[in-house]
């Protein structure tokens, strides 16, 4: 019993420290894509000033969501096994 569940405890490590990375690697590029955006013509305020940058972080950002859904908040077995404890305490077992 103790096995399984410091194994789930290091899926849950894996998956937090996955997403850590990936928020990490988020900040970085998309800090890099808007400079170049800057750089290039965002500081001219014109007809092709239009901040593309704000695409990627969209399309990421939706992902990087999901990623922190499913390492913060459990998995299935997770919410499978809070309730079957619940159904447990309801029929006084």
């Amino acid at each position: 019993m103790e096995t399984e569940k410091d194994e789930r405890l290091w899926r849950i490590a894996r998956k937090r420290a996955a997403f850590k990375k990936s928020l990490y690697s988020y900040i970085i590029v998309n800090a890099f894509l808007w400079g170049i955006w800057w750089f290039s013509d965002g500081q001219y305020h014109g007809y092709y000033s239009y901040p593309w940058p704000v695409w990627v972080m969209l399309g990421w950002g939706l992902g990087l969501a999901f990623q922190y859904f499913k390492a913060y908040n459990g998995d299935k077995e997770d919410l499978a096994n809070q309730e079957y404890e619940r159904l447990k305490r309801e029929k006084g077992l």
